[in-house]
């Protein structure tokens, strides 16, 4: 896939924000009031402050917040207005700040969802963010939020199967909970690749089975009700897939399991979690029977050629 390819993708991808069911969205993010912010925070929350609001523009912002959901990632408050998400995403991105540096660094985060990870990595200074996410949902999420950040950061309709055939490489990609999603995970992993610098990094998290055969789960339809997961592997496994595309390093982070702290039922998604895929009577099991989810964090590093 060539340049030219990408750009008429683009073009594609751009009418999705004119389907009957987003196209009210982008009207009601543009009727919002173009006020400066008298604050942004990066925190645990990501925030954003403002001195003098009127109580017909508090009801706006909760109004067009209201119907963005579901808000999977986050928390964001905006105002007044606690935006409580699905998952505790800070949990993860705490978890994963004290193994990347992206100071002057061009990132990449591949299934950005709303954002949240890349309106964090702003306090370090990259020198370009680039999102991926295929769903106009999430980007509409994301315009909602720039409107008043002004990030700079790039919010691109594309996935990761676009990555290696992208205008410049990465020196740094994240690819957080995407690659069980993958009927081909070694394909994907080779794109990612693909898709960095010489000495390039890649930090991914995955579901994960316990195990030191290099082996993986295939469920025979849904795991946790989820009808798209394809493979689910021993750490072992997923080292050796990463090892058969050319990376030259591996480096476990963590592993960690799934519970109620990170991710849980909220009045912003108005669907089902955590708590409903799971076995009501051994929580260690999913509703079909599997191991629970379970999360394998990985940095794989991508060899410097010599000169």
């Amino acid at each position: 896939m060539g340049r030219e390819d990408l750009t008429q993708i683009r073009q594609e991808r751009r009418t999705w924000l004119s389907w009957k069911n987003i196209a009210p969205l982008q009207e009601a993010i543009a009727s919002l009031p173009l006020i400066e912010p008298s604050h942004i925070i990066f925190g645990d929350t990501v925030e954003i402050g403002f001195d003098h609001l009127s109580t017909e523009q508090k009801e706006q912002f909760e109004s067009v917040a209201k119907m963005l959901k579901p808000w999977r990632k986050g928390p964001f408050r905006i105002a007044d207005l606690f935006i409580d998400s699905e998952w505790q995403s800070f949990i993860k991105y705490n978890l994963l700040e004290p193994h990347f540096d992206l100071e002057g660094k061009i990132v990449g985060d591949i299934g950005c969802n709303n954002g949240y990870y890349l309106f964090r990595m702003l306090s370090q200074k990259p020198k370009k963010l680039v999102g991926f996410d295929p769903s106009a949902l999430t980007y509409s999420q994301f315009m909602f939020l720039d409107r008043y950040i002004q990030s700079g950061i790039v919010y691109e309709l594309l996935g990761v199967e676009h990555v290696d055939s992208y205008e410049h490489r990465f020196d740094l990609l994240f690819c957080l909970g995407v690659l069980y999603h993958r009927s081909d995970p070694v394909a994907t992993l080779k794109s990612l690749y693909n898709g960095l610098n010489d000495g390039g990094e890649l930090i991914l998290d995955t579901f994960m089975i316990e195990g030191e055969d290099e082996i993986a789960l295939t469920p025979a339809g849904r795991y946790s009700k989820i009808p798209n997961i394809y493979f689910i592997p021993t750490f072992n496994a997923l080292r050796n897939w990463c090892m058969r595309v050319g990376f030259s390093e591996v480096e476990l982070l963590e592993i960690r399991k799934t519970d109620h702290e990170e991710q849980r039922k909220t009045e912003w998604i108005d669907t089902q979690s955590l708590s409903d895929f799971l076995d009501s009577e051994d929580e260690n099991k999913t509703v079909e029977g599997y191991p629970a989810p379970i999360r394998v964090y990985i940095k794989a590093k991508k060899i410097k050629k010599e000169k």
